[in-house]
């Protein structure tokens, strides 16, 4: 089986990391990413969302991931770790420091919990279910690398972060539909990405990939511009969906294409933070949201 060019020892345990690349390293990039959305998600909407709900989001993305990269490191010193990155060796070296955040993280989620709406912990807890099979899919089974993640990363997050806004305003689920399916290829197409460039590999050779992941790394560019069109598209056209969403999308996936024609100039690591960086775009929009 073909794997990816080691990572480097000073990429894995690189003592002097930028704020950016440790906002990767410590696992803060996707829960802020999340909470940002969901708040941005609520305000587009006319919604105010209780803080208690944005932290209970944060955290719970952030035990996930951290969870997940602990999952993964495991596999440091196997003989086949070239999939294994900077973040898997990170979490590696301070993994009871990271254990001790998880148990703390979900101590004060379950204080939580009873603050937030049923509507939404009902939704939640159909999503976690589902995400459960999937997490034990890929950590538990000899056939997780035929499942296309990067596809399914982005319609658990993007669901994720819907689901205070449309908990609270039913009525507005089909009219967010639309947003929800490019927020949702806005996210697989960030792991799409993160994907291409931490393989030096072309991603169309030999990699255990999903025939569908294999497809989108041939046509990352293409797929791309399409979500840049369609989502300019629907700010216009569409005027039951509050544009300050769908132009945030563009904005981010056009982000993530120019951090494409320009990744052989920025080191992996911080390439891989950038990528995270671009969904933050939501904040370019702030003065828009109350006109």
């Amino acid at each position: 089986m073909a794997v990816a060019s080691p990572v480097s020892p000073a990429q894995r345990t690189s003592p002097h990391a930028s704020p950016l690349a440790l906002w990767h390293l410590l696992s803060l990039d996707a829960p802020t990413i999340a909470s940002l959305w969901i708040w941005f998600i609520a305000s587009a909407n006319h919604l105010r969302l209780p803080t208690v709900s944005v932290v209970a989001m944060f955290l719970a993305v952030w035990m996930l991931y951290a969870a997940d990269r602990l999952l993964d490191a495991r596999f440091i010193g196997a003989t086949a770790n070239g999939d294994l990155e900077a973040r898997h060796y990170f979490h590696n070296r301070h993994r009871r420091a990271f254990l001790a955040g998880i148990m703390t993280a979900s101590i004060t989620l379950a204080i939580l919990l009873p603050r937030l709406e049923a509507a939404a912990i009902h939704l939640y807890l159909i999503l976690g279910g589902l995400l459960a099979g999937y997490f034990i899919l890929i950590h538990a089974t000899s056939s997780a690398h035929r499942l296309p993640k990067e596809i399914a990363v982005g319609l658990f997050f993007a669901a994720a972060t819907f689901i205070p806004t449309v908990a609270r305003r039913p009525e507005l689920r089909i009219s967010l539909l639309p947003l929800a399916i490019l927020f949702a290829a806005l996210c697989s197409l960030n792991c799409l990405f993160i994907y291409a460039w931490e393989h030096n590999t072309p991603p169309y050779s030999s990699q255990p990939a999903h025939a569908l992941t294999r497809f989108a790394l041939r046509t990352l560019s293409p797929l791309t511009l399409a979500l840049i069109v369609l989502s300019a598209a629907t700010s216009v056209l569409d005027r039951q969906v509050p544009w300050p969403i769908a132009c945030a999308i563009a904005a981010s996936a056009a982000s993530l294409l120019l951090l494409h024609h320009r990744r052989h100039q920025a080191a992996r690591l911080t390439l891989r933070s950038l990528a995270d960086l671009a969904l933050t775009t939501p904040l370019l929009l702030l003065p828009f949201l109350h006109q």
